[in-house]
């Protein structure tokens, strides 16, 4: 919890640093909420509101069915796809961890609606939720970016490695390998 609250504070401090620049990129780009909130599901099935910068349209789910978003969405703005590319629309999930709705690694949280339908396909899925999401996790640095059933039990095969296997040297390794990531333009 002490490596939460540390990379939290400074997590929030450069994510407010930046608030300004990005927010207005992103009303530039499309309008208002330079923020978004979606509910995902947290340690031990416990819904929460997860923070991100809005890098999709505005009501990009106006029918109300939850959706996860692919490769080439095309609910994705402009300022939103350099955003996700960075994987900087993450940013405003370092509230979340601060507050200890998350912590910085760990399986990446779903939404209640998908993960629903993941438990009744994938069998151990709900073990993810026995650790708090992360905002980085072992799948997130080793696997691509999973849609479908079969990609998230193969997923699932990395979150569970992390979960048996959790350590602050592997927590360390996951960092930095995000870092890398982040540098290097490698999101989705």
């Amino acid at each position: 919890r002490l490596l939460d609250i540390v990379g939290g504070l400074i997590g929030s401090i450069i994510t407010l640093v930046l608030v300004p620049l990005f927010g207005t990129l992103i009303v530039a780009d499309t309008g208002f909420p330079i923020f978004y909130s979606q509910t995902r599901l947290g340690r031990a099935g416990r819904n929460y509101e997860m923070f991100k910068f809005r890098t999709m349209m505005q009501d990009a789910e106006i029918d109300g069915v939850a959706r996860p978003a692919d490769r080439n969405d095309t609910r994705v703005t402009k300022i939103g796809r350099f955003l996700r590319l960075t994987h900087l629309d993450e940013l405003p999930q370092f509230f979340n961890i601060l507050i200890g709705e998350m912590s910085l690694v760990g399986p990446r949280a779903e939404r209640p609606e998908i993960a629903e339908d993941f438990f009744k396909t994938i069998p151990f899925y709900k073990a993810r939720n026995l650790v708090k999401p992360g905002l980085t996790g072992w799948a997130q640095v080793n696997y691509e970016y999973a849609h479908g059933i079969e990609m998230n039990a193969t997923k699932l095969e990395y979150d569970l490695f992390y979960i048996k296997n959790r350590n602050l040297l592997l927590d360390f390794s996951i960092i930095l390998r995000t870092i890398w990531t982040v540098i290097g333009f490698k999101g989705n």
